[in-house]
């Protein structure tokens, strides 16, 4: 059957909780991402339902389970998502070696062998040695970055449900993923999915940065993020602090500080709700794209 045209512009967020089971995550001195990332997802959840009741939510986890990356994708595609919002914690790695030079000191050494070997004194460097933790602090989020366009357009290929007029899709049902005219629609919401992604990252950090948190910006990332060109809709990755930082790790287990996270995300996700809508009010009702 066809499907109707698409009435309302974001219908459904998907959640994904980073890491889970046996996948760790970045470790803190009593904490792991995987229960970080678990605990603000599920409370964004609430929250979401809460506030914004017509846009449905689906959690790709809801307990300590671990899924690869290409099952989070298929359960998102499967899902028909119109946005996928991974939640994740960040590390800036081990704690950094600190030296300071404190003077001389006189030692016994020795020279020649046998019989010929004699004690002397020598002076040397002496120095203090101590650790402190890492200073990496504040928000990123990311989308994938543009060299991914290739299997973006590949994952929209093989989950595509073209959400179009019926004449327009009934005479693109039957074409081949490679048919000109498919493919013109694929690169369309491709570069539009990409640009919806861009925005929203942009907006998560400008909120972020409105209750005082360090915002290390809105990024593309060329490498390591495959879950967020695999999934056919805008996604967006936020690293929600750095667990590495005891003052961040203590505040991202906190109620108060995953409750501002999670408050942050939800006003940035109403301001793409309200642009998607005015788009769609623009072009009368339709913007085309479906998603």
């Amino acid at each position: 059957p066809i499907k109707p045209l698409q009435k309302q512009a974001l219908r459904k967020i998907i959640i994904d909780a980073g890491n889970g089971g046996e996948d760790l995550g970045a470790s803190g001195r009593y904490s792991t991402e995987k229960d970080i990332s678990l605990s603000i997802a599920l409370k964004l959840e609430q929250m979401l339902r809460d506030e914004v009741p017509d846009v449905e939510t689906y959690m790709t986890r809801r307990t300590d389970i671990f899924d690869p990356v290409t099952r989070k994708a298929q359960i998102a595609n499967r899902e028909k998502g119109d946005l996928f919002v991974c939640i994740h914690v960040n590390s800036g790695g081990g704690d950094i070696k600190h030296s300071e030079f404190i003077g001389y000191r006189e030692v016994t050494r020795y020279k020649g062998k046998g019989k010929k070997r004699k004690a002397y004194k020598a002076r040397v460097k002496e120095y203090r040695y101590w650790t402190t933790p890492n200073p990496a602090k504040g928000t990123e989020t990311f989308i994938y970055g543009v060299g991914k366009s290739d299997a973006a357009k590949a994952a929209l290929s093989e989950n595509e449900d073209m959400y179009l007029d019926s004449v327009s899709a009934k005479e693109l049902k039957d074409f081949n993923p490679n048919d000109p005219a498919k493919m013109m629609i694929i690169n369309m919401k491709t570069q539009t999915y990409f640009q919806r992604s861009a925005n929203l990252a942009l907006t998560i950090e400008e909120e972020f940065q409105k209750v005082g948190r360090i915002s290390r910006e809105a990024k593309q990332r060329q490498k390591g993020i495959w879950v967020l060109q695999a999934v056919a809709m805008p996604a967006v990755l936020v690293e929600t602090g750095f667990i590495s930082n005891p003052e961040e790790e203590d505040y991202l287990n906190s109620e108060d500080g995953q409750r501002e996270i999670c408050e942050a995300l939800v006003r940035s996700l109403k301001r793409y709700k309200y642009s998607l809508e005015k788009q769609m009010s623009a072009s009368g009702g339709n913007n085309g794209l479906g998603k």
